[in-house]
This record gives C-alpha cells, structure tokens and sequence, in this order.
C-alpha cells in the first residue's frame, strides 16, 4: 500500500503540472488584446480558449450597452447623430445564424475602403470563409440592433481595429479576429458537434 501512494502523488503532480486534472483553463490574452492581434493568431488558440473570449465580449458588449462612444467601445454605432455602445448580446447568442427578418438586408463586400474578405473556407470558422461569416455575423447585429437601412449596406475588413464591430455612417465594420471567436459559439462548436 506504500508503494502505490507516491507513485498516485506523483501522478496526480504530472497531471496537474501538465494541465490536466485540477487546472483551469487560463487565457493567454484577453478579448480586447485578441481584437488587436492578427485573426489567423487566434486560430492557434483552443477552441475552448476562443469561446472564453467570445463570452468576455458578449459580458461586454451588454455592460457598454447605450453608453457614449468617448471612450472606447467594442460595439460603437451611430444613433441620432450621435456615436454610443450598440445594444448587448447574450453570450448563448450564435451570430453565425442569422435571422429570417422577413426583409433582406443587401450587403456589399470588398468596397474602396478596409481590407478584402478572403473566400477560403477556416475550420475555426465552422467551415465558412471569412466573407461567408462576416455576411451572417452582419445580418445577424443589425438585425439584433433593429437596424433597417434604406438601400445597401457596405461590410468593410478592418484588421487589428480596437472594436469587434461598428456600424457608423451605414458602413459596418467588422473586425475579423472577432469572427473566430464568434465561431466558437453555437450549435456547430458544441462539443457533440466537434466529436
């Protein structure tokens, strides 16, 4: 019986040290730190890692929710001339499915300004590419946002942008690193889904 008793405390030591068993999980960076850094960093994250900052944002987005857009927000919008925090989401929200709102929201990619939306489809994107997410992400807040613009509404890429999305002068803006951590939200990120 005294055999075993070091070899199970150096087990348990092993396990533990090498972050099993009794580790939480621990971020490398925060959400706002993975806004700033290059989407295809977070790629290298886990997918729990990227879920842990999805939520970070999402806690966020519903604390700035209405406040002035003087300091800095991560859902900036404009509203009656005025830039404030977009309304909130909840963090169980899956802004890969967008909703059926009856009117369809007409989109427009790749215009002068921002970035181009690259067509290869990312397994951290649940198999989209990223244009293909930026379009249901898109859909998905303004629609959220009660957003109903008259004619066409410009999606722009705009890397390494200290916010997740904005939606100013009828031009959202979407911040790619935030499409993989909005990926790892929803049915298809679920761990019956992964398996």
């Amino acid at each position: 019986m005294r055999r075993w008793v070091p070899g199970l405390l150096l087990s348990v030591f092993v396990l533990t040290a090498c972050g099993g068993a009794g580790t939480p999980t621990r971020m490398s960076i925060t959400a706002r730190q993975a806004l700033t850094s290059s989407p295809e960093a977070l790629e290298f994250e886990s997918a729990s890692t990227r879920l842990e900052l999805f939520r970070e944002l999402a806690r966020l987005s519903e604390q700035e929710t209405g406040r002035a857009a003087q300091a800095l927000v991560l859902f900036p919008m404009s509203h009656n001339g005025e830039l404030v925090a977009a309304p909130g989401f909840e963090a169980r929200m899956d802004l890969l499915q967008a909703p059926d709102s009856g009117a369809a929201l007409q989109l427009a990619f790749d215009g002068r300004t921002g970035d181009r939306w690259p067509e290869d489809r990312r397994d951290s994107l649940q198999g989209l590419s990223e244009r293909e997410a930026a379009e249901l992400v898109a859909r998905t807040l303004l629609t959220h946002w009660q957003i109903h613009p008259a004619g066409p509404v410009q999606v722009d890429r705009v890397t390494g942008a200290p916010y997740a999305v904005a939606y100013v002068d009828g031009i959202v803006r979407i911040n790619p690193a935030f499409l993989y951590l909005a990926a790892a939200s929803g049915p298809a990120s679920t761990p019956a889904a992964v398996q």
